[in-house]
């Protein structure tokens, strides 16, 4: 039994996986998370006031006619306390921007308010993260864009740098 096109099989192998790498080198970078819930409506939800003074926020408080951002934030968590300048810096800009807090402490929301300021117009607090899920969120801080009539047309993972501002006030100012 001769069986010559054997010898060819690992020449093929090696010609596929390099085949793989050059498309992989080819084809552009796609860095950007591609939401499912990028022009649906908010999920419905109500949530209590994160902490004391501060308004409770639910969908239809988002669904009023003005376009803003929507923050998922904790008191915890260091990236939300780097991107505090940067909300101050929407605010100041006249971006309405409410907010939810996730498995936080009213006295910790507080406590995070009174040191990197209070951008939100309301904030509720979602302690057991149902409807950061719902959002598709996977953690925090994260930014949605939300238009007039509560739908979410873009969402931003991370935390909101400077260079993000204007594209966030962009985005905002499109949807009115």
């Amino acid at each position: 039994m001769n069986r010559p096109w054997i010898l060819w099989i690992p020449l093929a192998v090696v010609a596929f996986i390099g085949g793989l790498a050059i498309y992989g080198l080819a084809v552009p970078k796609d860095d950007q998370v591609h939401s499912a819930m990028i022009g649906k409506k908010l999920p419905a939800f109500s949530l209590p006031s994160a902490t004391a003074g501060v308004p409770a926020l639910s969908n239809t408080d988002m669904a009023d006619g003005k376009p803003r951002l929507l923050n998922i934030f904790a008191s915890w968590c260091l990236p939300c306390k780097a991107e505090a300048p940067q909300l101050e810096a929407l605010k100041a800009a006249g971006i309405e921007i409410d907010a939810i807090a996730i498995r936080d402490k009213p006295e910790d929301v507080a406590a995070f308010l009174a040191e990197f300021g209070n951008p939100f117009r309301r904030i509720g607090s979602d302690s057991e993260m149902l409807v950061q899920l719902k959002l598709g969120s996977s953690g925090v801080p994260e930014t949605y864009v939300i238009g007039g009539d509560g739908t979410i047309l873009f969402q931003h993972i991370g935390d909101i740098r400077a260079e993000h501002v204007p594209m966030l006030i962009e985005k905002v100012n499109a949807a009115k």
